[in-house]
């Protein structure tokens, strides 16, 4: 799969879009105008990433029909997130530039954040440090059949 027109050579997004190594790139789903992947960086377990193919910064550039697929694919996303890890809530939530927080500023996405009970921890705000119990790997192994077997209902 290739990335749609507007491709950025630096976007991990794009990249993902148009890698053949789902693996390597930690994407659970590339669709025709969606993708969804495991955020390198997560917060907690499960934290991923829903993005549209084509390389936009804000909403209002995508077709209507990427901006259904791109719900539909968090609806689903967080369906698969209950099963497999139980969390006790979510955090959905999208930012839009760089004063707003993004970390990736010209490809929007949204971040799909399962939560429990006291799962946030001093490391983060004293030592900048992030503490995840699984790693990526096998977080991503247990969620890529998953995304598999939904095939083509949110591309």
């Amino acid at each position: 799969m290739t990335a749609a027109k507007g491709e950025s050579r630096g976007c991990i997004f794009c990249a993902a879009a148009s890698s053949s190594d789902p693996e390597t790139t930690l994407t659970l789903h590339a669709g025709e105008r969606v993708l969804v992947m495991l955020n390198r960086f997560p917060y907690t377990n499960g934290h991923l990433m829903v993005a549209p193919v084509a390389h936009v910064a804000r909403l209002y550039e995508s077709d209507p029909q990427s901006l259904g697929a791109i719900m539909r694919a968090s609806a689903e996303a967080q369906k698969i997130l209950s099963d497999v890890y139980r969390p006790e809530g979510f955090n959905i939530g999208m930012n839009f530039g760089e004063a707003a927080g993004a970390g990736v500023v010209d490809h929007y996405h949204v971040h799909v954040v399962p939560r429990w009970s006291g799962d946030t921890n001093f490391m983060t705000v004293t030592a900048e440090t992030r503490m995840i119990p699984e790693e990526l790997g096998t977080t991503w192994a247990r969620l890529r059949p998953k995304f598999a077997e939904l095939g083509s209902v949110f591309s």
